[in-house]
């Protein structure tokens, strides 16, 4: 065979295999979504709220959607493993987000702390919120607080000398204690944890005094007689707990809203964005599902993909203001 033929053959064999690699391409890019199990990222321990929210939505999303949605916990750093490592994973749709609101305070707690942001938050595209409560000051049942001001009155007079446990520094358990702290001018000591769950744990354990917490991972303690909620930094009175004040009504200028919502990388396709915003709104309509969250103390409070943008781009801008007041933390 001449040279000349062997470069004809050559550039033949590279166009069938070119044309050969277009064609595989082509069809997996019409591979109907979702064709494998997606994964849905909590970025805490079991038992907060991302994880109490998250599980049965995971369920029903993936009734809907025909294949498996496998709760994933990624904890650590108040969330912000578990909110990177979504915000950088392939935006195919298959590795979503259970996210709170510190979603939004991690990237700006980072620069305070003089580290480079693990993500900013545009990386994310939201789906869906879920839930939107306020966060319950919460203490032991056997405490000698009765009411907030018992409380308030206690820390005043003994500064330092009690403590609160949270998610994790700048994290949703955090932020609303630091604001009524400013509010109110006491001192109580921070003690980090690594999730909502492992905090109530402390809490009913002793190791902790008190708490700022999402009425989903401590209601059940509430009605068992072993927690007493003392306030609460939301605006009316809760249906979960009707005789628990807000700091409002108290006059006590305090408001915090601990959001649950649904999130993909920001590059995802738009269909398959589609996809998942149908799958959610269908999955919190789910009667089962709203009975089950419901049952948490935290009402689904649903917010489709656009409204649940500017949520989260409002919110974020209310959230970094007080991470500024909080400073740098260690």
């Amino acid at each position: 065979m001449t040279p000349r033929h062997s470069a004809k053959q050559f550039f033949s064999l590279f166009i069938a295999a070119a044309l050969g690699q277009f064609a595989f391409s082509a069809a997996l890019a019409q591979e109907p979504f979702p064709s494998r199990p997606i994964t849905m990222v909590v970025p805490f321990p079991p038992g907060g709220v991302a994880d109490t929210v998250g599980r049965p939505m995971a369920e029903a999303m993936g009734r809907i959607l025909k294949q498996s949605v496998v709760v994933e916990n990624r904890a650590g750093a108040g969330g912000g493993i578990g909110f990177a490592h979504v915000a950088k994973a392939k935006p195919d749709g298959y590795t979503i987000l259970m996210a709170l609101s510190s979603v939004s305070v991690i990237p700006e707690a980072d620069r305070i702390l003089g580290k480079a942001p693990s993500y900013e938050l545009n990386q994310l595209k939201p789906i869906a919120r879920i839930t939107a409560d306020p966060t319950v000051l919460v203490v032991r049942a056997e405490t000698p607080w009765k009411t907030y001001k018992d409380f308030v009155a206690d820390m005043r007079k003994n500064p330092a000398k009690f403590n609160y446990g949270s998610s994790g520094n700048y994290g949703t358990m955090h932020v609303p204690m630091e604001q009524l702290k400013a509010a109110e001018k006491f001192s109580i000591t921070h003690i980090p944890y690594t999730g909502a769950g492992p905090a109530v744990i402390g809490l009913l354990g002793g190791q902790v005094d008190a708490l700022a917490t999402g009425p989903a991972s401590i209601v059940s303690h509430i009605k068992s007689g072993k927690v007493r909620a003392l306030a609460h930094w939301g605006e009316g009175r809760l249906a979960a707990l009707p005789d628990v004040p807000s700091f409002k009504e108290l006059g006590i200028a305090a408001e915090f809203a601990q959001w649950s919502g649904i999130f993909v990388p920001a590059n995802t396709p738009d269909d398959v964005v589609t996809r998942l915003r149908e799958a959610a709104r269908q999955a919190a309509n789910d009667e089962k599902v709203r009975q089950i969250i419901s049952n948490s103390g935290s009402p689904i409070q649903f917010l489709d993909a656009p409204d649940f943008g500017r949520y989260v781009d409002t919110d974020a801008k209310k959230l970094a203001e007080v991470v500024k007041r909080i400073g740098k933390v260690q």
